[in-house]
């Protein structure tokens, strides 16, 4: 899953960010208003958590111009004031959620989660191929029913190809889904992973590599 945190208390949106990518989701992070509208509009996310009285431009434009642009990206408001009139208002602007701060993070993990599913289209709440089980909510794997001891980056790799469902999808595709904005756009790291993730994986091979395409899970080899 790729997440925007737009939030102009540093120390906030940087605890934000460590959080969510240990929960192993890509992060990037926008510290006002014009950075992260212009974040927002370039790169695809899934989840935008949205401070809504940021400088520059206002969070309450972020998310106005990201509802008119029709794009899937789920927002969650973010403010110091609680109040049922300014959740209303958040909402009625367009967010998909709305939370007040102080918050728990371990609610605001759940609620990106539930956010994120939201974000594309419907996936099986377990994905499977063949003998491999791949469980988001729990972030487990196995073949054969044997556990697979993956890295976030693996795990993420693997979902995103199975949910391709036997389509091609490009090491660019990849490194935009699983990985975050810090990232060389010039790295060998997507086939690096892709390697370690094929030998986690074992045999019969599961990961096909399409020559100057990318990578994907075909038919599986009787």
């Amino acid at each position: 899953m790729r997440v925007l945190v737009v939030e102009d208390e540093r120390n906030l949106a940087d605890a934000i960010a460590r959080g969510l990518r240990k929960r192993g989701m890509a992060v990037d992070v926008a510290y006002d208003g014009d950075a992260g509208h212009q974040a927002a509009f370039v790169t695809r996310y899934d989840v935008v958590i949205l401070d809504r009285d940021l400088p520059g431009v206002h969070g309450d434009r972020i998310c106005a111009d990201l509802v008119a642009s029709g794009a899937l990206t789920r927002v969650l408001m973010l403010t110091a004031s609680g109040t049922v009139a300014d959740r209303v208002e958040g909402l009625q602007l367009g967010a998909d959620d709305y939370l007040p701060k102080p918050f728990a993070f371990d609610e605001l993990v759940a609620r990106v989660q539930a956010l994120g599913r939201r974000a594309t289209p419907a996936a099986p709440p377990v994905l499977a191929v063949a003998d491999l089980v791949l469980d988001p909510a729990r972030r487990v794997v196995s073949r054969r029913g044997e556990p697979v001891d993956l890295t976030n980056k693996e795990f993420g790799v693997l979902a995103e190809l199975i949910k391709a469902r036997g389509a091609v999808v490009s090491s660019e595709e990849l490194l935009e889904r699983v990985w975050d904005a810090n990232t060389d756009p010039f790295t060998t790291i997507v086939r690096v992973t892709v390697m370690t993730l094929r030998k986690k994986i074992g045999d019969p091979p599961l990961i096909e590599t399409v020559v100057g395409a990318g990578y994907r899970i075909g038919e599986v080899p009787a």
